[in-house]
């Protein structure tokens, strides 16, 4: 596993485990619980997918260290508000158990995320969180809290995969020294991605998977990505990744695959922030 050091000089796994969608309780216990017995340190989850409480209990349970592990967890745009994520931090601390954060995340731009970037300010200069970033922020988005907040987002988390590249979004991100994270490293499943014929042919001349090979080609781009599964043989094959290195050649080919958008969600798509700024995750 390789680290990469974030804008703060934090260090940062660039391979975590992921719980989107995975149902609180015993199945996503045990999904984190396998993943971190299968070597993974960066646990991502979130206030909106309902499992934070699980992911805790499986912290708890694997005996590492706390300072071994990298925790994410993000604010959900009904709390995004100055007071509103100081007390969204210190539930999702108490869902999780922990007394500090490894990395705090604004899910959405949507609703007031200056005022609750602000409050994050606060909660890393308390030592509360190790490093704090952002979710879904495109360039013009990010370029502007940038330039109006003290502490720079050390992460921008946003969709990347073969067909989905964003390479101006990296090179904005990188040229302002955010980390880029990869979620729907897969694609969510689609094109074919774990069967598709550039990935596999690729794959072949490594032995590894069009599943691992798109996993590669992300972290090769210094691209953090945390992969999702609830099956152990799975869990497993995602973090086996740290022993090829992809051709330029390699690289170049996958580059073809990129379609310039994306398929799983409009961000500009008014009808999606009404969605989400009526979603509501707790009383």
């Amino acid at each position: 596993m390789e680290n990469i050091i974030l804008n703060n000089g934090v260090e940062m796994p660039m391979e975590g485990f992921g719980v989107f969608q995975v149902p609180d309780g015993d199945v996503c216990r045990k999904a984190v619980l396998d993943a971190i017995n299968a070597g993974y340190r960066l646990i991502d989850t979130a206030a909106a997918y309902m499992n934070e409480e699980a992911v805790g209990k499986a912290i708890k349970e694997s005996g590492v260290n706390r300072k071994d592990l990298f925790i994410t967890t993000k604010l959900w745009t009904q709390d995004a508000s100055y007071e509103g994520a100081k007390k969204a931090f210190r539930r999702s601390l108490d869902n999780l158990g922990l007394d500090y954060l490894d990395l705090y995340l604004i899910h959405q731009p949507v609703g007031d995320y200056y005022g609750a970037y602000r409050a994050m300010e606060e909660l890393y200069k308390e030592g509360l969180v190790r490093a704090i970033g952002v979710c879904n922020f495109y360039p013009e988005r990010l370029t502007d809290l940038v330039l109006h907040m003290d502490v720079a987002p050390a992460v921008n988390q946003v969709e990347l995969h073969p067909f989905f590249q964003q390479d101006k979004a990296i090179r904005n991100m990188k040229e302002l020294g955010v980390v880029p994270e990869a979620w729907g490293p897969f694609a969510e499943g689609r094109h074919g991605i774990f069967t598709h014929p550039v990935l596999t042919e690729i794959g072949r001349k490594y032995g590894k998977s069009a599943a691992q090979v798109a996993l590669r080609w992300n972290v090769q781009r210094k691209v953090v990505v945390i992969p999702k599964s609830i099956h152990m043989e799975r869990i497993k094959a995602n973090i086996d990744i740290w022993d090829f290195r992809l051709s330029e050649e390699d690289m170049d080919e996958i580059s073809s695959l990129d379609i310039g958008k994306s398929e799983i969600v409009d961000h500009s798509d008014p009808a999606f922030i009404s969605m989400i700024s009526g979603m509501k995750i707790h009383e």
